[in-house]
């Protein structure tokens, strides 16, 4: 492993993407501490415990959005724009055409709608999150937003301003993908991910010393020991299978183009394990937490919210039961729209080949199709699973576990996706790799 940085680091062009990208990750962490003018941010921690949506903001963001930065919205609009422009590309036959038919122009068109599409949801999500909160008073009567703030300017100001955050979070993002390595925008979160699972760990280790106030139930020691063995196996099992691959074996028959042979190769169709990957987490939680998001806007004292904290709080049997059936629908609806097999089977005809003992034409799609919904079977059990474990976890020892289901997946998957990078580029000068 260090003789790989050592090789790694010989090398200037990857020694300087290196260095750049790790620039602008300090640049974005630095900028996360600018505070955003005319909101309280102890008043906004107090409040946003009212609203479980928040919690995956935050957890998105590395803790920016409680401490009410120019950060707070982060990069998270930027994945919900860039959801609905791939969504909208199903419905819409002109983006479809632009998508498919656009070649190198039309992805940058789409690039652009992307960009002004986020920029915009920033704004929006802002006023109506930091309107929301607003609503909410603390035992004290403060309110988040300051007197001098507290009208429709103000709230237009501060949506201004944290949309400029997140248009800041794009560009950085967007450079590291041009000039670094790895994905820019997958970095931007892993390395918000990674500030909260420090934190946590920090703070479940410094309890286990005693140097806190400790109120959680239980020995601050065995609670601390399971954090540690139970972030350890899941860190192992999703590595593992995310690695996993399940690879259908294509037969492409030999023929003569001029006076040349082309074909009469074997390969295969690699189909990812969790080809979902962690959008069907993303999407169930932000299903869940909405309509307590809404009961809470009209006020902590109705009815409505006083059933939903009862029994759809993360911690009971109801919320885990439809948070697990959610995320298997949401698994078979992001793969039906991801993955067609049509198209597959047709590619594979087109250029002479077959999957051996499997007939072309519709007997190939069927196949195609009975693989793909097994695997998504599969990555629905698994992630539904994977959810309920922090929540079991608290049940069972009273163990608040500082990361999410979804951070440790994608954690690990742009953990995996930056390596492999790396490893492409000294492959290319034949140094030895990670792997």
């Amino acid at each position: 492993m260090w003789e790989t940085l050592r090789n790694a680091w010989k090398v200037p062009e990857l020694r300087k993407k290196l260095l750049y990208t790790l620039m602008m990750l300090v640049i974005y962490r630095l900028v996360s501490v600018v505070p955003v003018p005319g909101i309280n941010a102890s008043v906004v921690q107090e409040v946003s415990k009212q609203f479980d949506m928040l919690g995956l903001v935050n957890m998105m963001t590395g803790n920016s959005f409680s401490q009410m930065t120019i950060m707070a919205m982060g990069i998270t609009p930027y994945i919900n724009a860039s959801i609905i422009i791939q969504l909208l590309q199903i419905a819409i036959p002109a983006l479809e055409r632009l998508a498919k038919e656009g070649g190198e122009e039309g992805k940058a068109k789409l690039n652009r709608i992307t960009r002004y599409s986020t920029i915009v949801l920033a704004a929006l999500q802002a006023i109506g999150i930091i309107a929301g909160l607003n609503s909410a008073t603390t035992q004290g009567g403060e309110r988040v937003l300051m007197s001098s703030y507290n009208n429709f300017w103000g709230l237009l100001s501060i949506g201004i301003i944290m949309a400029g955050g997140t248009a800041l979070a794009m560009w950085i993002g967007e450079r590291v993908t041009a000039n670094g390595i790895g994905n820019g925008i997958s970095l931007l979160i892993f390395a918000g991910i990674i500030s909260n699972l420090f934190n946590g760990m920090l703070l479940a280790f410094t309890d286990a010393l005693g140097l806190t106030n400790y109120t959680a139930t239980g020995n601050p020691v065995v609670n601390f020991l399971i954090l540690i063995v139970t972030a350890l196996v899941i860190i192992t099992v999703v590595t593992f299978v995310d690695l996993g691959e399940r690879r259908i074996p294509v037969q492409y028959a030999k023929r003569v183009v001029g006076r040349k042979m082309y074909g009469g190769q074997s390969t295969h169709i690699p189909l990812k394990v969790v080809s979902v990957g962690v959008l069907p987490l993303i999407f169930a939680y932000s299903f869940m937490a909405f309509p307590g998001t809404i009961i809470s806007m009209f006020g902590t004292s109705s009815g409505a919210y006083k059933w939903w904290n009862t029994y759809m709080n993360q911690q009971a049997p109801l919320y885990l039961i439809v948070t697990a059936l959610l995320i298997v629908a949401f698994s078979y609806f992001y793969s039906s729209i991801s993955f067609n097999p049509q198209d597959i089977a047709k590619n594979i005809q087109q250029q002479g080949g077959n999957i051996p003992g499997i007939r072309s034409g519709k007997n190939t799609v069927d196949y195609l199709a009975r693989t793909t919904n097994r695997l998504t079977l599969f990555a629905a059990i698994f992630l539904a699973v994977l959810a309920t474990i922090p929540s079991l976890l608290y049940i069972w020892q009273s163990v608040q576990i500082p990361f999410a289901a979804s951070s440790v997946l994608i954690a690990v998957s742009v953990a995996l996706e930056t390596v492999r990078q790396i490893e492409a580029n000294l492959v290319m000068r034949n140094y030895k790799g990670f792997l």
